[in-house]
């Protein structure tokens, strides 16, 4: 047995590949992504077929196919990834799989980096589906192949909901043996179990919600489940995820702690014995109130006279993501007789000093800020909305540029801006989207939009990645996962071919063909686009580097007032370009009226 310092993604990914998996599948989105590259990575000989698939919804079908024919799948995606997934998810519960199927969607309490904060474990209670919940990357790894397991002895699908400090924390995990390999017995044709009826989908709800009081059972006897402490109390604390391993951190060995790695079904036999003999319960969790709500059901249903304390009583806070230092002091306010967990809380209330802010922009250099410039430039002195959408681009949202009015979910750009137009027919709707996004879920808004005849202009913000989540391949990309070079799919030829009326290329780096093009389009009718087409910073070389003359910049900072460069620095009272920031864009240098921004020779 090996042993690796891992950050939790890869140890669910090296689970994933020790436990016999055959397909993953997958959408990137923080804070999953490093999931199925990590596949992709120690995919040896091509045994296992990795791919990003457009979207989630996709990449679930793909996986379920995968497991129709009796091999072991994953799909990974982030938790509002599931969302766009939960279509073919409902119907999946009910027909179930026969090779086992692990769903992993990854939630982001803060949330760090996305929409909401939806927590995956009702999810799953809302799927009638089994959820494993890590609290740390050893036990991500280990839950993997029990996941499996438990999805093909069931024939069902199974989650795992790590959040982003399981997924992005790194600890020494022991790896076991790579389970030995086994050819799937293929698609068996079967009407009555593949082919979704009514008939069947009540048949199946009936063997679910037996399956389910098994699995509570079961669960209730799981090693990811267990209680700790004397109980010599009449206290006791429940905690599951990241907040068991930061109760640990801090709360007393004979106070009673229930640990709960499988939220759904709920191991209701273990919860009944740990609050027996109690009189009160802290849950300590995040997100959600789930283990909180099912403790107050079992509490009612068994008469247990124990009062449970957490989100819905106010004691603990019911948005974000917790820490070592506020799960102390909700021990600490549970516990005073404690007084080294009160003392602890106090000294962590000193005074720090304050943190910078570092609000987030787009990078130097980003083709992106020329993009939203030139059609700012382009619409100045018009009714103009923008409706923007999620990657790199939403930043531009941000001053100077401020120009994403809205910002909803993946390809609702095009979208609402539709809705915009119907209500408002007077103003110019712009609608930004990336290439990845356009792919993703950006096609059926176009084809709405072309159906119904509505007059919007969208601006497709083409950088050749997936530049947010890491620079990930797409189909405009031509490559995939598996190292295949294959064609490009053209988004330009897509928008032909659904019927756009004008579509314009433009290089948006050069600022008078990009302001032309957004101008060229503005007056005419109907669905329109324009493309700028122009690489991530991140995956092209730099072409060049410019500076500030001093004798020829009137300090009029029109270059930091309009856009909002993090190279462009005043230092000094003077304006200058910091040489490792700067990428040679030129944006800065045609914006200067006195043409004191130059390349450096």
């Amino acid at each position: 047995m090996a042993k690796e310092l891992l950050m939790g993604n890869e140890a669910i990914g090296l689970g994933a590949i020790h436990a016999g998996v055959r397909l993953v599948s997958g959408y990137p989105g923080t804070p999953s992504t490093e999931i199925l590259e990590t596949v992709a990575q120690h995919n040896d000989g091509g045994r296992i077929h990795v791919e990003w698939s457009v979207n989630e919804k996709a990449a679930l079908e793909v996986a379920a196919g995968g497991a129709y024919a009796g091999a072991r799948t994953m799909v990974t995606m982030k938790q509002v990834g599931l969302n766009v997934a939960s279509d073919p998810l409902m119907s999946l519960a009910y027909v179930g799989v026969k090779g086992g199927m692990v769903i992993v969607a990854a939630d982001d309490p803060g949330p760090i980096s996305s929409q909401t904060e939806q927590d995956t474990r009702c999810f799953a209670a809302f799927a009638k589906l089994p959820v494993f919940d890590p609290s740390s990357p050893e036990e991500a790894y280990e839950m993997v192949g029990e996941a499996f397991a438990y999805s093909e002895q069931y024939g069902t699908p199974v989650l795992l909901r790590p959040t982003t400090r399981v997924c992005h924390g790194c600890a020494t995990v022991d790896l076991g043996e790579a389970a030995a390999e086994r050819e799937p017995e293929g698609f068996v044709k079967d009407t009555g179990r593949w082919v979704i009826f009514p008939r069947l989908s009540y048949q199946n709800h009936i063997k679910i919600e037996e399956r389910n009081v098994e699995l509570s059972h079961l669960f209730s006897t799981c090693r990811y489940n267990t209680v700790e402490g004397k109980g010599d109390l009449k206290k006791g604390v429940a905690a599951g995820g990241i907040s068991y391993a930061y109760v640990k951190e801090s709360l007393p060995g004979e106070v009673k702690l229930l640990k709960i790695g499988t939220p759904h079904p709920f191991p209701e036999t273990l919860a009944v014995e740990f609050m027996r003999g109690l009189e009160e319960v802290l849950v300590l969790e995040e997100l959600d109130p789930v283990i909180e709500k099912e403790l107050l059901r079992i509490a009612g249903k068994y008469h247990l006279p124990v009062t449970i304390r957490g989100k819905l009583t106010h004691d603990t806070k019911n948005a974000g993501e917790n820490s070592v230092e506020s799960v102390r002091g909700d021990l600490g306010r549970f516990l005073p007789e404690y007084e080294e967990l009160a003392a602890g809380d106090a000294d962590r209330t000193e005074e720090a000093l304050p943190l910078p802010v570092r609000p987030p922009v787009l990078c130097a250099g980003c083709p992106h800020r020329a993009s939203f410039y030139a059609v700012k430039q382009a619409a100045k002195g018009r009714k103009a909305v923008y409706s923007g959408d999620i990657g790199c681009y939403t930043l531009g949202n941000s001053k100077p540029l401020d120009m994403v009015d809205t910002c909803l979910c993946m390809g609702a750009d095009v979208t609402i801006a539709q809705g915009l137009h119907i209500i408002e027919p007077d103003a110019v709707n712009f609608a930004f989207i990336g290439d990845s996004t356009f792919f993703a879920s950006g096609m059926t808004g176009v084809v709405n939009a072309v159906y119904n005849q509505t007059d919007i202009i969208l601006v497709v913000l083409d950088n050749s990645t997936t530049a947010m989540t890491g620079h990930q391949p797409h189909p405009g990309t031509g490559k995939t996962m598996m190292g295949d070079v294959v064609s490009k799919i053209s988004i330009e030829k897509i928008l032909e071919a659904v019927g756009v009326g004008r579509i314009v290329n433009a290089d948006p780096l050069n600022l008078p063909e990009a302001v032309g093009a957004v101008k060229e389009v503005m007056d005419e009718k109907g669905v329109r686009a324009v493309i700028f087409k122009s690489p991530c910073i991140a995956v092209a070389k730099p072409a060049a580097r410019y500076e500030v003359k001093e004798e020829a910049c009137t300090l009029c900072r029109q270059c930091i007032r309009e856009l909002g460069c993090p190279a462009i620095v005043r230092t000094d009272g003077n304006i200058s370009i910091e040489p490792s920031l700067c990428t040679g864009c030129g944006l800065c240098a045609q914006v200067c009226k006195f043409q004191a921004i130059q390349e450096v020779e």
